[in-house]
This record gives C-alpha cells, structure tokens and sequence, in this order.
C-alpha cells in the first residue's frame, strides 16, 4: 500500500475503533501517536488541519481531500510518520500486516485493484474484431 494511502486508512481505522469503544490501549496509543504526528506535519495550514479534522468524522467523505494535503505536506517521506500508520495497521489487522497486506507497489501497473474481494475483467491487446467489455 502507498505510504499516503496507509497513513489515511490507519487514521480512518483508527477513528472508527475509537468511536466503538472497543480498542485496546495499545491500539488507542498508537492512533493517538499517529494522529498526534499527522497533526504537527500539518500543523500552520489551516485548511489541512480542518480537513484531518473532518476525516475524523467523515472518513469516506474526506479521505481523498485528506489525501490531497497528505502529499502536498510530504508525508510519505516522513518515516516516523509512515512507521507509526504500520505500527497502528499491525495492531488492528495483524495478519494483514504480517503478510505484509499493507506493503504494495503498482508503480507502472495496469489494469490493478487493491483491497479485498474485488473483482476485475481485463482485455489487453485483443485481437481485431474483439471489444473489451
């Protein structure tokens, strides 16, 4: 999983396990730390802080807005930053992160989905007469 997309997913994870009162101490430190380090990477620019904020409450909503701000501040060369989204994912999704479910690269794919149960038809170079559908 790209860097930016982790950040942003463990955040969401994290927000929604907090909502429900069901994490572990563990899991709400690590999000508290993740959030805590995402808020000083934005930290001075207001519109990003609003946008992190609203994710909180909205994920679907806000993550590509979240996103967006994500890359602008840098993000993805934070290491502190993309460790503790690990650290958070292992904790809520260990055998994900384990089998390192969370590690993907599709730079120069085609034709990719990543998460889990999708399905998808692909036709490259058909023959003359065949359309892809």
């Amino acid at each position: 999983m790209e860097s930016i997309t982790l950040i942003v997913t463990a955040l969401a994870a994290g927000a929604a396990l907090g909502i429900t009162n069901t994490a572990s101490a563990a899991v709400t430190d690590a999000y508290t730390t993740l959030k805590a380090l995402v808020t000083k990477r934005l930290a001075g620019k207001p519109d990003a802080e609003l946008v992190l904020a609203e994710h909180e409450k909205a994920p679907e909503t806000w993550h590509a807005p979240l996103m967006a701000k994500l890359t602008e501040a840098g993000a993805d060369r934070d290491g502190d930053l993309v460790a503790a989204a690990q650290v958070l994912m292992s904790l809520i999704d260990g055998s994900g992160a384990g089998t390192q479910k969370y590690t993907v690269d599709a730079r120069g794919a085609q034709g990719v989905q990543i998460g889990d149960g999708n399905r998808q038809d692909n036709v490259f170079n058909a023959p003359g007469g065949f359309e892809a559908r």
